[in-house]
């Protein structure tokens, strides 16, 4: 019974981690999208987006191998992946177009 605490708390601990982390990396791609795109159409704020998105990865993968938590990244599967991505983009999608309507320059 201790044992399946213990694996409901890495459990929640992961999910959280990788919820937050994808936040994160949506919002600061639309503030890096606001400063580097000219525009609404401007394809720069894409490849910032892809840029975020495959660098959280990244620190997901350091975060496992420095042991700060137990994530196993290399086990994402499929449905892992896309949350990752569907995450980022929601969050990239919201804040940039708030800022662009805003009128916000940073």
């Amino acid at each position: 019974m201790a044992t399946d605490t213990v694996d409901r708390r890495t459990a929640h601990l992961r999910g959280v981690t990788v919820t937050t982390l994808a936040a994160l990396a949506g919002i600061a791609a639309a503030l890096v999208s606001t400063t580097i795109a000219t525009g609404a159409t401007d394809r720069s704020a894409l490849f910032v987006l892809v840029g975020f998105t495959f660098a959280q990865f990244a620190v997901l993968q350091g975060i496992d191998t420095v042991g700060l938590l137990q994530l196993d990244v290399d086990e994402f599967g499929a449905k892992d992946v896309l949350y990752v991505v569907f995450m980022t983009f929601a969050f990239w999608f919201v804040s940039w177009g708030v800022l662009l309507t805003s009128g916000a320059s940073l």
